[in-house]
């Protein structure tokens, strides 16, 4: 998935933590991991389901989404 090729260090929302969700980025101060929001919003949750079912807020799942949507922007294209 083309999460697992972008710069999440540069996602302030966001960290890793060798030992914690086995160095997996999750959202700061929880054990959420990023994937989970893709994965979730691709089965068809909302952002506003998301938020209700994980300990995290609208807000944060924005700044993921964000981050996500510029870094795939800033990307070569491949063809």
């Amino acid at each position: 998935m083309a999460t697992a090729n972008l710069d999440w260090s540069q996602c302030p929302a966001v960290e890793s933590i060798p030992g914690k969700v086995s160095g997996a980025w999750i959202f700061r101060g929880t054990r959420m991991p990023v994937q989970t929001v893709f994965e979730n919003l691709e089965a068809g949750m909302s952002v506003g389901e998301i938020t209700e079912v994980f300990d995290v807020t609208p807000e944060e799942v924005k700044a993921v989404l964000h981050f996500a949507s510029q870094s795939l922007a800033k990307a070569p294209a491949f063809g």
